[in-house]
């Protein structure tokens, strides 16, 4: 199975301009006195040390903030709302947190205002993830602004190795099979307690979807022939595929085979829950937000939580991944549970199985559930690969509970 082609929103956009997703129909409406001007000459409007700083930013987001750093294209809502977030808080951090007695408008932030708030960042001892996570929404920012080399590398910063460099291959084994869960049993009792929720794990566990994509997946209209996939006749693994698209990370469209009795079980129950022919298999009663907390809630419920079981409903994506390595190559261990070297060709293609069931376009995405190849020597990531674009828009880091 494959994702779909790639399309133009792949394309680079060169920098300064403003990219095609400032016209998608779902951006908000932009104040009619400024639609017709380029953004220079709005930002011109508001004088630095005379305009307020938190004013300057909230204009800079609405001029950017729905564009991906270096893409010709649009980034999701929840990249935006995490991005616009983190730049208040900023800003805000360098009054309360670094001591600084003026705020600087944004067009005037300096070294040494990122120098202070990454200090505190190593105070706070926060994740490695979270710091690249944070530079790179600055290097957004530096973007918006015509500066593109201002925020350096991480260790420019006298950030040591182990503070900032996140391991983009798995180091230990996340699933459920692997902590010791009865997987079949802990699902029943969710079942019984939640059926939707229960629904939403079962397909977790047999097409190893995300947490949204299970929420927000149609049972009774997402079953598609072959010939509707689009895939190559030497693709074709079932009579019927499983469409995944809404609530994809990026919007990917991906097809799933249903070629499992475990597969149809799990459809079967979800058409069983799902109320009505169109419906999705959140509550009908409840908006999409109040789902995906409803679904939150019952994971910590049933300790289903790295500090409680040492797993996360996401560990059951791990689950599904993991088994289909083992059955492209013939039951072999991936490296992540132990195993050990393949021929280079059969371990290519069982990754690139796994990353285009994750919906993944990049076969090294697939390191993240498998681990590292046995045979791969070089470093999982380098400085110049993390700071090439934002974890949420290049990447698959899995959220807290999913």
């Amino acid at each position: 199975m494959s994702t779909a082609n790639p399309t133009s929103s792949t394309r680079r956009r060169v920098q300064g301009t403003a990219g095609l997703g400032r016209a998608a129909p779902l951006q908000p409406t932009r104040d009619q006195a400024q639609a017709n001007l380029p953004p220079t000459a709005i930002l011109v409007r508001y004088k630095p040390g005379k305009a307020d700083p938190m004013k300057v930013l909230e204009v800079l987001l609405g001029l950017f903030n729905s564009l991906h750093t270096s893409l010709d294209k649009t980034v999701s809502h929840k990249t935006r709302q995490e991005r616009a977030d983190f730049l208040r808080r900023f800003f805000r951090d360098l009054k309360t947190k670094a001591g600084f007695k003026t705020l600087p408008d944004p067009r005037n932030l300096g070294e040494r205002h990122i120098q202070a708030m990454v200090k505190i960042w190593q105070e706070e001892k926060l994740a490695p993830a979270t710091i690249q996570t944070y530079l790179s929404f600055l290097r957004g920012l530096a973007m918006w602004l015509g500066k593109p080399g201002f925020i350096r590398k991480p260790a420019d910063y006298g950030l040591s190795t182990e503070e900032y460099q996140r391991h983009e291959y798995a180091q230990r084994d996340k699933s459920w099979s692997g902590q010791g869960v009865d997987i079949d049993a802990l699902i029943e009792q969710v079942c019984a307690y939640d059926r939707y929720v229960g629904a939403s794990l079962r397909l977790i566990q047999a097409f190893g979807l995300r947490r949204k994509e299970s929420v927000m997946i149609r049972p009774h209209r997402c079953v598609v022939p072959f010939e509707a996939t689009g895939l190559s006749p030497a693709e074709r693994r079932a009579d019927h595929y499983v469409r995944i698209k809404e609530g994809s990370k990026g919007g990917r469209l991906r097809f799933l085979a249903l070629d499992s009795a475990a597969g149809m079980a799990a459809l079967d129950y979800a058409r069983a829950v799902a109320e009505g022919e169109d419906a999705h298999l959140g509550d009908p009663r409840h908006d999409l937000k109040r789902n995906l907390r409803r679904f939150d809630y019952v994971m910590e419920k049933f300790g289903i939580t790295s500090s409680e079981r040492g797993i996360t409903a996401h560990g059951l994506r791990h689950e599904a991944l993991i088994r289909r390595f083992g059955d492209e190559t013939d039951g072999e261990a991936p490296p992540v549970r132990g195993g050990g070297p393949l021929p280079p060709d059969l371990d290519h293609a069982a990754r690139q199985a796994v990353a285009e069931m994750a919906g993944h376009g990049r076969i090294r995405a697939s390191g993240a559930y498998l681990g590292a190849s046995p045979s791969r020597h070089t470093p999982a990531t380098t400085d110049e690969g993390l700071a090439a674009a934002s974890p949420h828009e290049a990447s698959d880091a899995p959220p807290s509970t999913a």
